[in-house]
């Protein structure tokens, strides 16, 4: 899929037809994690709200693999997460967020994950829907992801990441302006 600079945050006829496409054979092929979802509700939702349909297209690609992992019935939104096997390759190598990356006097990445995630229209995953996706199958066996980090953490200078290792998922600490080559962050999306 080709990357999309249109400010008016819209698809194209055929960028939304080829997304559209890919997001129901990702759906098919992963039931296990939305075995009580039928595609033609989840269709229905994405073609009602064009604006969803774009983050959805600024995960995939930067590599994020979304797919709907529930429901929430209350609200009638379904919920994507960000289900690539490691933390999305478009989305690595930046640090937490603006304030950290201001810090930076030199070697600065080149955005932050809370800036990026903004800008695509999604949320950083919280530690709660993280651990939630590791029950869905072995995310960030070799990467990590930034996720939501408490105010206090912050303003200490701090950040949280998590990943799965040794078959068990890890939350951790670091500078907020930090950033590697192995971590990004996943998102989440409610349509």
């Amino acid at each position: 899929m080709s990357k999309i600079s249109s400010p008016k945050k819209k698809l194209s006829a055929t960028e939304h037809h080829e997304l559209l496409k890919l997001l129901q054979s990702r759906f098919k092929k992963n039931k296990d994690r939305h075995s009580n979802i039928e595609w033609a509700a989840v269709e229905a939702k994405l073609e009602a709200n064009p604006a969803k349909l774009w983050s959805l297209n600024e995960m995939e690609i930067t590599g994020g693999e979304p797919d709907v992992v529930a429901h929430d019935k209350k609200s009638g939104e379904y919920i994507f997460y960000d289900c690539a096997a490691e933390s999305p390759k478009g989305r690595r190598s930046i640090c937490y967020d603006h304030e950290a990356l201001e810090k930076r006097k030199e070697h600065k990445p080149a955005n932050s994950a809370v800036e990026m995630s903004a800008d695509m229209g999604i949320e950083l995953l919280t530690e709660d829907q993280y651990r939630q996706l590791q029950q869905l199958g072995d995310f960030d066996t070799k990467t990590s992801s930034w996720i939501v980090t408490t105010p206090a953490v912050r303003k200490l200078g701090g950040a949280f990441f998590m990943d799965r290792r040794y078959n068990t998922v890890f939350l951790y600490h670091n500078g907020a302006d930090s950033y590697y080559a192995a971590r990004g962050f996943r998102g989440s999306l409610k349509v």
